[in-house]
């Protein structure tokens, strides 16, 4: 089989593996929302598990894509997909593992009241949860718009992460008693708003992919 046939079927391969692999984060972030939201331990743990699975299904994107490397030495815009199909996959990974952060501090506070209303966290998850989806469509479909959009909207989560910290600071040294699961939830925040920064480097792969441009996204100032 001629060259080009075999190196279209392995970018085919590749693009519906990191799909199936951003479904499963996605599935990651809805849960670790869901097991917050409703104290439901069972689902936390579940979630945490799962985790492996996320690893492993990188894993094997990385190889494929080393392996198409070595055979078939891909050039030009190929060459840019591959290499960043592999960013992208890992980035995918390390978002489950935040996701699997949020489950595991669920189980840690288990059945103790909260200390802050949630109000804020469960919305910083659907923001990093939209931007993975919209973050993978961009880089699929060398949609650089798109990704110029979602990497504004990293905004978003940095501000609710802003207030989350300054609020419940504020609540361990008005009550120091409540130290210790008020630091949970600041660890959940950080999670969701690492699955943002995540994202936002996923769209920076995809305007390289497309534009062969490698540049960092400037975060806007913070507000005063």
């Amino acid at each position: 089989m001629p060259v080009r046939p075999i190196l279209d079927k392995f970018l085919i391969d590749i693009r519906d593996d990191l799909l199936r692999l951003a479904s499963m984060v996605d599935q990651a972030i809805a849960h670790s929302i869901q097991a917050l939201v409703e104290r439901d331990l069972v689902l936390a743990s579940a979630t945490s598990a799962n985790d492996l699975n996320l690893n492993r299904a990188r894993f094997n994107i990385e190889e494929v894509c080393y392996s198409l490397l070595a055979t078939q030495q891909p050039a030009a815009s190929d060459l840019r997909v591959v290499v960043g199909t592999v960013a992208v996959a890992t980035n995918l990974e390390r978002i489950g593992d935040h996701a699997a952060g949020v489950a595991r501090l669920v189980l840690r506070m288990a059945d103790a009241p909260f200390p802050h209303p949630l109000v804020s966290l469960p919305q910083m998850g659907e923001i990093g949860r939209l931007m993975v989806r919209q973050s993978v469509e961009a880089f699929c479909n060398r949609a650089t718009a798109l990704a110029e959009a979602v990497m504004e909207r990293d905004h978003q989560i940095d501000l609710l992460h802003g207030q989350v910290y300054r609020d419940l600071v504020a609540l361990m040294t008005q009550n120091p008693s409540l130290i210790e699961r008020a630091t949970h939830l600041l660890w959940v925040s950080h999670n969701y708003e690492r699955i943002g920064d995540r994202a936002t480097n996923i769209c920076e792969r995809a305007i390289y992919v497309t534009t062969g441009e490698l540049r960092e996204n400037k975060p806007l100032p913070p507000s005063p």
